[in-house]
């Protein structure tokens, strides 16, 4: 159902996607926002729904760019009640099914939109293809270019490329060649598709590099990022979603007290709206994990050194989650409430509370090329987010979520509550 009325939100503070201006006032109807002004603004007309923004702040829809859906509708209403209007999921089959609910999502306002990498490319008997026998490899440098259009043909909406060796998940398992990297990397370029790569350790974070891969996702734990990596990442045009949510579980317990632990979802803001599966998974999960058997050398302060040491340089950095929680996978990285964690870890990293909100709106927006929306001007998708306070002075401010629209259309949060709590 699309939203005809106009809607005015008045008297507001504005965090475009990239900066605070306001307050003012943002006017959407039919899914698309109209006019935004400042003070003084003109005289609503008389038919419009008017939301005095008094002592609030609008936040363009909220981008986690790197989840898993697993297929899982439930998902994707999660993530819209926690302000998440867009998820980028980076595996996901098959391919039928994944189609399939991209298309359900672009037509509900009661689900986050997304977006698909369908099925990834890894290497023959590699991670995680070794547990999945029907999932298609790449066995070498000649088969990349069909792999990536067979991907693109399915509707994949970029390309994930797996880079593991088995050894966080407790095994050696093969991983793909640097030929055939630099060779899937090339071959989606050509088909105007971006590349995504998993990086599981420092080997092959230097390997996406030299290959020419667009995105990096994860960070090694093992040791920070060093300044010669950092510069020919900034030097290439590299993005890096560093997904700090999931490392910091995945580090040792031993670790240093860093980050935001699990303590987080007691907040009122969050466990309302979570259910009990998800809420459990939080207080004690431990599946789902990047890193299944950290070592020693493995820390969660190697990550957060990284993210600093990238952002300084200029590469952008994108807010992401690895969100892989589903009813029966007690992984505690959970959809939609885990990206406000993940906010407050890049402004632990060193990013301002601003920035990191540019980390989850406009910057995701604009690397993956989602050109209507990320971002509150005339013309992009009142995907929209209203939350009480000022989160570019405290970033948990964006937990205190007052209303989400999605395309123009309020989600009822408080039936969402109900539901939940029932």
């Amino acid at each position: 159902m699309r939203q005809v009325q106009p809607v005015i939100i008045d008297r507001v503070r504005i965090f475009d996607g990239e900066s605070m201006t306001g307050p003012g006032s943002v006017e959407f109807a039919d899914g698309v926002i109209t006019r935004v002004v400042t003070d003084p603004a003109p005289r609503p007309p008389a038919s419009a729904e008017v939301i005095d923004g008094t002592g609030m702040t609008l936040l363009p829809g909220l981008i986690d760019a790197h989840t898993h859906v697993y297929g899982v509708e439930s998902n994707l209403e999660l993530a819209l009640a926690f302000g998440v209007t867009t998820e980028l999921d980076m595996f996901m089959g098959p391919p039928e099914a994944t189609r399939a609910l991209c298309e359900l999502a672009a037509e509900r306002a009661d689900l986050a939109d997304l977006r698909s990498a369908g099925l990834l490319a890894s290497a023959p008997g590699g991670h995680p293809g070794v547990g999945m026998p029907d999932l298609p490899t790449v066995a070498g440098p000649e088969q990349a270019d069909a792999f990536v259009a067979a991907r693109q043909a399915e509707g994949a909406h970029f390309i994930k490329i797996m880079l593991d060796d088995g050894v966080n998940h407790g095994m050696s398992l093969p991983s793909l060649a640097p030929a055939t990297v630099t060779a899937l990397a090339d071959a989606a370029r050509r088909r105007s598709l971006l590349s995504v790569a998993h990086v599981s350790a420092m080997w092959s974070a230097r390997l996406a590099l030299d290959s020419g891969v667009d995105i990096l996702t994860h960070l090694p734990l093992e040791a920070p990022l060093d300044e010669a990596f950092v510069r020919r990442a900034a030097d290439g045009g590299r993005v890096v979603i560093p997904t700090l949510a999931i490392l910091e579980l995945s580090a040792p317990q031993s670790s240093p007290a860093t980050g935001v632990g699990r303590s987080w979802a007691d907040d009122p803001r969050i466990a309302d709206h979570l259910p009990d599966h998800a809420r459990a998974a939080i207080a004690e999960g431990r599946e789902g994990l990047c890193v299944e058997h950290p070592v020693p050398e493995h820390r969660f302060g190697h990550a957060l050194s990284s993210v600093a040491r990238l952002h300084r340089a200029g590469v952008p950095v994108l807010a992401g989650t690895d969100a892989n929680h589903r009813p029966g996978r007690a992984c505690p990285v959970v959809h939609g409430a885990s990206l406000h964690a993940e906010l407050a870890l890049l402004v632990e990293a060193g990013l301002t509370p601003a920035q990191a909100l540019t980390a989850a709106t406009s910057a995701p927006a604009a690397h993956f090329g989602l050109g209507d929306r990320g971002v509150i001007a005339p013309g992009r998708r009142a995907d929209l987010v209203l939350v009480a306070g000022d989160p570019t002075e405290d970033i948990t401010a964006t937990r205190s979520i007052e209303a989400v629209w999605r395309g123009g259309v309020r989600f009822d949060r408080e039936a969402h509550r109900k539901r939940v709590a029932s």
